[in-house]
């Protein structure tokens, strides 16, 4: 990739960025205007977005930009006054050019002394001291803009709010992309189950974090599906504060890109608001909240929420469940058992969402297992009998000193076995371990 050409004018501290190779790319400029954010009035949906970043990072201002060559577009902009903006700079004037010459974050904590930033005129003309931002990738992996924040005094950014902020950007470029999949699908009388998978599957994380006091796997089995039958079944393993953990499995209701789409919303609200409340029946609130205020359809999900702190004498940790297949346990001996903990579907009942929290311990050996009931009506087709919950509960005994990989591989063979290769639905495992001493 090209990196951006400064040059520095002698009479003053200023750097002009000259036009980039990246930067005019036609195919680029072809994502862009194919985005159809380009000179579009706000909306509230990116709104809510920058809303989520100022909170995450407390900062003074957030922007969603597009970008052709010339200019950077704020689709979004909170905290600043409306009526004193025009909604777009001189791209050459902004560091979201970097975002898009050089396709990485740009953190300057200190605007005044960060050598990659220091002249842009945007910076000196608003104020600006910190500047965090990361770069909208369309899904052909084009730089369509930048979502970033801005603050008048320079100030640290933690790595929990930027880890936050490049899932809120990366949420905004999901939407982006289901937007314009939903426009070819109309346009063109047909669904994209490809695409519609592409975007379901970046939502997963691509490698579960190293966890200090835990052994973690996770395996996702996709369905046997064509057309716009792509389900959206998910799971999550992020830090959120101090030595605390945040484990997430989730299914939503309904099939093909809209699915996918709420997959999405789903994803960035919890990874938001578990950085926010020490509480997972909060977490899951504000998720519903957050369904309901961007509803399109009836869909729902279920969603199974633990918050997990390891320590020298295993796992301490706090569930809720909005209606999802409860959690089971494996203790060292081998024994399960479930993890009762009873809670409405969130998305579903627009007025009326009840949701409880249980404690758990994992001992050391002891292992949580969290799943999609994928696994559990899993059938070689109809007729025969499902996997079904006593069976997969004997199951999950019978991998008594088995680390977390070996379980779950030990878990999906044994149902693919039983369904004979058959898959009717997604199927999602994610298994927790405090390791032996």
């Amino acid at each position: 990739m090209t990196p951006i050409e400064t040059t520095r004018d002698p009479t003053t501290s200023n750097i002009t960025a000259q036009p980039s190779a990246a930067v005019s790319d036609p195919e680029r400029l072809a994502a862009v205007t194919a985005g159809g954010l380009l000179d579009s009035l706000p909306e509230e949906f990116f709104d809510d977005l920058a809303r989520l970043a100022l909170t995450i990072t407390g900062a003074r201002a957030a922007f969603l930009t597009v970008a052709d060559s010339e200019r950077a577009f704020w689709k979004s902009a909170i905290g600043i006054d409306p009526d004193a903006a025009a909604r777009e700079n001189r791209l050459a004037d902004s560091p979201c050019h970097l975002l898009i010459t050089t396709r990485a974050p740009l953190i300057a904590e200190d605007a005044r002394y960060a050598p990659r930033v220091d002249g842009f005129e945007v910076l000196s003309a608003a104020r600006i001291g910190a500047w965090a931002g990361y770069p909208l990738f369309s899904i052909k992996g084009h730089v369509l803009g930048g979502f970033y924040v801005v603050d008048t005094h320079p100030r640290p950014f933690t790595t929990t709010q930027l880890q936050a902020l490049q899932t809120v950007a990366r949420a905004a470029a999901s939407e982006i992309a289901l937007r314009q999949a939903l426009t070819r699908e109309r346009d063109a009388g047909r669904a994209s189950a490809t695409l519609a998978r592409t975007l379901q599957d970046n939502l997963l994380p691509p490698r579960l974090p190293t966890v200090p006091g835990l052994d973690v796997a996770a395996i996702y089995l996709a369905a046997d599906v064509t057309g716009t039958d792509v389900v959206g079944d998910f799971y999550d393993l992020f830090h959120t504060r101090g030595n605390d953990w945040c484990a997430v499995m989730g299914d939503v209701c309904g099939k093909g890109i809209e699915a996918a789409r709420i997959t999405a919303l789903a994803h960035y609200t919890i990874r938001t608001e578990a950085t926010q409340h020490p509480a997972p029946a909060k977490v899951l609130r504000r998720l519903h909240q957050a369904l309901v205020e961007q509803r399109t359809d009836d869909r729902f999900l279920s969603a199974a929420l633990a918050l997990l702190r390891p320590g020298p004498d295993g796992i301490t940790g706090r569930l809720s469940s909005a209606g999802h297949p409860p959690p089971l346990i494996r203790r060292a001996d081998g024994g399960v058992e479930e993890v009762h903990c009873p809670g409405t579907l969130v998305g579903a009942f627009i007025n009326d969402v009840r949701l409880t929290e249980t404690r758990f311990r994992l001992a050391h050996g002891d292992a949580l297992l969290l799943y999609t009931d994928g696994i559990t009506e899993a059938r070689a087709g109809r007729g025969h009998p499902m996997f079904g919950e006593q069976r997969l509960a004997e199951t999950l005994g019978a991998t008594r000193g088995l680390d977390a990989t070996a379980t779950v591989n030990h878990l999906s063979r044994t149902v693919a076995d039983h369904a004979r290769g058959h898959a009717s639905d997604d199927t999602a495992l994610m298994l927790l371990r405090a390791p032996p001493r």
